[in-house]
């Protein structure tokens, strides 16, 4: 029988958001619900198995970690692409890789939970309440009328974006490989630069891809174009924005402050300054984190584990 084990259960969610069924008889399947931390821990534990499913970017699989796993055959990764997995070394060493479809809209729904309690105070405000403090401490930001600048107009940078218009804010738009006719079909305003989206923005809301294209596109320059009174939103990825021009940014206090759901390192370490900071709202990158994305990660998996079992694995990743 196959040996399976999911990595990064962490709210022992897998079981219950898809029908393992498919895979009774063929594949033992054992859910991993902590964090492993270390590359020989990872490779210890799962060093029997031939199927391997990593919960979005949660474990880096390195060459290194790749070559400590001589039984895996296929590794499935919930979602459409993941960053975090040498596909050049998959390749390399005969590992099938495939991914999961996906639910866009909660990540564009949290982003403007984000915006909302941040410009509302709303976790300040519960805390004093909960503790009988003060009634009505904090005066909000509103946002009609203000200028939302999304950088990044793909799938999601569009949900946020209508979004906005609906909340009656102006809405630009960049990133390097947007078409200016494709604000224009949206009612968006085109930018032109970054600096000027930057520069005008009253919230500034990231949806890019991670590559090395933008890896750091956001670094101390760029962010002391921002307003001091605009508020810096990031449920992308952490290392879009240099993590210690964006501390330095907060600590000076230059800016309103940040709403971010992604960090360079995940889990957060504990005492980190993003952790502490008062012009900091985060949370614990939980834009996936929802039961439409669950279902079709964790359906998707199943999915591509009974294919692969029939010899016709679908969704198969490789080298652009």
């Amino acid at each position: 029988m196959w040996q399976c084990a999911v990595l990064d259960d962490y709210q022992r969610a897998a079981q219950r958001f898809a029908d393992w069924s498919a895979l009774a008889g063929r594949v033992k399947v054992r859910f991993l619900h902590d964090r492993l931390g270390s590359e020989e821990a990872i490779a210890s534990a799962i060093a029997d198995c031939e199927i391997v499913v990593a919960m979005r970017e949660r474990t880096p699989f390195t060459r290194s970690l790749l070559e400590r796993l001589p039984k895996l055959k296929l590794l499935v990764t919930t979602g459409p692409r993941n960053a975090a997995i040498d596909l050049k070394a998959t390749q390399d060493l005969g590992i099938l890789v495939c991914g999961t479809g996906s639910f866009g809209p909660g990540t564009a729904e949290l982003t403007w939970a984000l915006i909302l309690g941040f410009a509302r105070k709303i976790a300040f405000e519960n805390a004093n309440l909960r503790a009988g403090g003060p009634w009505q401490s904090t005066v909000g930001m509103d946002m009609h009328g203000k200028t939302l600048g999304v950088l990044g107009l793909g799938k999601l940078g569009m949900q946020v974006a209508t979004i906005g218009r609906a909340f009656g804010m102006k809405v630009m738009a960049w990133s390097q490989n947007l078409p200016p006719e494709v604000c224009l079909a949206a009612g968006i305003e085109y930018a032109g630069s970054l600096d000027r989206l930057l520069s005008e923005s009253d919230v500034l809301t990231i949806h890019l891809i991670l590559s090395k294209r933008t890896r750091g596109m956001l670094g101390d320059a760029q962010l002391r174009l921002l307003k001091p009174t605009a508020i810096l939103v990031n449920t992308s990825r952490g290392p879009i924005i240099e993590e210690t021009a964006l501390i330095a940014t907060l600590r000076d206090q230059r800016i309103a402050g940040a709403a971010l759901d992604v960090f360079d390192v995940e889990p957060l370490p504990s005492g980190h300054p993003l952790r502490t900071l008062d012009n900091v709202l985060a949370t614990p990158h939980l834009g996936y984190v929802s039961e439409e994305s669950y279902k079709a990660y964790f359906g998707g998996v199943v999915e591509d584990i009974a294919g692969w079992l029939e010899g016709k694995p679908p969704r198969v990743l490789s080298l652009e």
